[in-house]
């Protein structure tokens, strides 16, 4: 069971954000990634809860941020529930859309896990809804995903499977990369992984 930390800072001025702390593990449904999240000064920012099923597809998200909170799943596509910091105003939505994505690396791993690719495939468009900080608005978003090569890297504990990702947003043409090994980020915009105590995951 992988448990460590990853640090969040903005992409573009590398302002930090947060601290995500993290612990993950395949199990009899599919996956699952609990953290909890800290400022820069140590104060509670949030959680994330998400739970896989063995296809990849989202089958519990819970979402805590700025009081503000998010319960979903597939359903009809995805549906969720927003809720207020006032928790009297409960908004309910529903996209055709593949997943969730947002700030946090599980959302990274969950949509690996969801399109399985492979080098050699071409690249997979897929559409998501996306929680933007701090009041974890939904936005709908479209991207493509290709798997540009698969390293193998001796280690102390064995080799381990370094998989480098190109996604690309497909409003904005931006491209990133994105470096996974089992269920852990290693590097991705905004994203660091700082400590683990444990390594990561292998997917059957």
């Amino acid at each position: 069971m992988p448990r460590g930390r990853y640090s969040l800072h903005d992409p573009h001025d590398h302002t930090p954000l947060a601290a995500e702390h993290f612990q993950c593990a395949p199990g009899p449904s599919g996956w699952r990634y609990v953290s909890q999240l800290t400022t820069p000064s140590g104060d509670h920012h949030g959680s994330v809860d998400l739970t896989l099923d063995e296809l990849g597809r989202p089958i519990r998200l819970e979402l805590h941020a700025a009081s503000w909170q998010v319960r979903g799943a597939a359903l009809d596509g995805v549906t969720w529930v927003r809720t207020d910091p006032t928790g009297t105003d409960a908004t309910e939505g529903n996209v055709r859309a593949h997943a969730f994505t947002g700030t946090s690396p599980a959302f990274l791993i969950a949509t690996t896990r969801l399109l399985r690719l492979t080098p050699s495939a071409a690249a997979t468009r897929v559409r998501l809804v996306g929680f933007t900080d701090p009041v974890l608005a939904p936005r709908t978003l479209d991207q493509s995903w290709a798997l540009l090569k698969r390293e193998t890297h001796g280690t102390d504990n064995g080799p381990l499977s370094v998989d480098e990702y190109q996604v690309t947003a497909l409003d904005t043409g931006e491209q990133h990369a994105v470096h996974i090994v089992g269920d852990v980020v290693l590097a991705a915009p905004g994203i660091e992984l700082e400590e683990l105590e444990s390594p990561p995951s292998v997917f059957g």
